[in-house]
Order: structure tokens, then sequence, then C-alpha cells
């Protein structure tokens, strides 16, 4: 079974690289998903129950119940996965104690370009206002996504047009046998 972590700041890519990921016979986890998923359990905006949760349960918990599902999918006999989302160091070693060659492939796209981005996507927690991007910036940073984004075996630059974009993707599914 083969893991890869993906990794960008919101609005960077990310999801464009799971769709290549896809189309090459691979699962996605979501680390966003799963949060989304409990904050409309909560009852509380996503922001506020990614940090409820790591004050409640640390900071590993996100990884955790990704770490689970991922076990449970493997169970299952597939083979490809990968994780959307990675914003913690902490969040890497627990995925690289747990599968084998481990990798974080990061997609970075500068601030002006992704907040465009997000306002179009028009995403339930994607923000309209651009103090409230910087705002959830600056949360994203504090659990660590720069740290992860700079030790990435691999980066994608994510700054011209789709199909540039798109060939990069392939190019470094390429390079790590993918």
């Amino acid at each position: 079974m083969r893991v890869i972590g993906i990794s960008g700041m919101p609005g960077s890519g990310k999801s464009f690289v799971s769709d290549k990921a896809i189309e090459k016979g691979a699962l996605i986890v979501s680390m966003g998903d799963i949060i989304r998923e409990e904050a409309k359990k909560r009852g509380e905006t996503t922001g506020e129950t990614a940090v409820n949760l790591r004050k409640e349960h640390g900071q590993y918990i996100v990884s955790e119940l990704t770490i689970q599902k991922i076990k449970n999918l493997q169970k299952e006999g597939h083979e490809k996965i990968v994780v959307e989302g990675i914003r913690s160091h902490h969040e890497v070693e627990m995925f690289k104690e747990n599968f084998e060659n481990f990798m974080i492939v990061s997609a970075f796209t500068n601030p002006s370009t992704r907040f465009e981005r997000l306002k179009n996507r028009m995403r339930e927690d994607d923000p309209q206002d651009y103090n409230d991007f910087i705002e959830r910036d600056y949360r994203e940073l504090g659990f660590g996504l720069g740290n992860v984004i700079a030790l990435s075996d691999k980066i994608i630059i994510n700054e011209s047009n789709l199909e540039s974009y798109i060939k990069k993707i392939e190019e470094c599914f390429d390079e790590i046998d993918f």
C-alpha cells in the first residue's frame, strides 16, 4: 500500500492534486472533511472545531482519526491513498510512523491568488472578506502548516494556468512513482 500526503494553504490547489491521484486509482482521505463532519455534529464552524478538537484530544487527534480511516481502507484492499490537508509536523510524523515510504507533496500559491480562488469556490467555510482570509491563514500557520510545506518532499508551484499546473502534478507523480 502506498500513502502520500498533500499539503498546502487553503486555495493552493490541493484538490487538483487529489483529482489527478484519483485518475491514477487512488482514494482520497481529506483531513478537512473529517473536521467538517465533526463541526456539523457539534454545530460549530470548521475553524472552531479544528481548534477545539486539538484542545480536547491533543494535537494528534485529526491524524489519529485519519490513520484509523486509512487502516480500514487498507483492510478493504485499497492500495493507493492520498491524505489531503495535512497541517502540522506532528501529523506528518504520525503518518510516517504508520505508513512505510510516506511522502508529503505540497501545493504552493501566493496569497492574493488563493483568496480569489476561495471567493470563487464558495465552499461554506471559504472566507469572502480578505481580513477573514488572513485570519484563517494565520490559524492554519499556527497549526504548523508552514513547517509541513517547508519540509515537503515535493513542492508544486501553482502560479500559472490550470493546464500548466496539471502537467506539473503529473510530472511530480512520475518522479515519485505514484
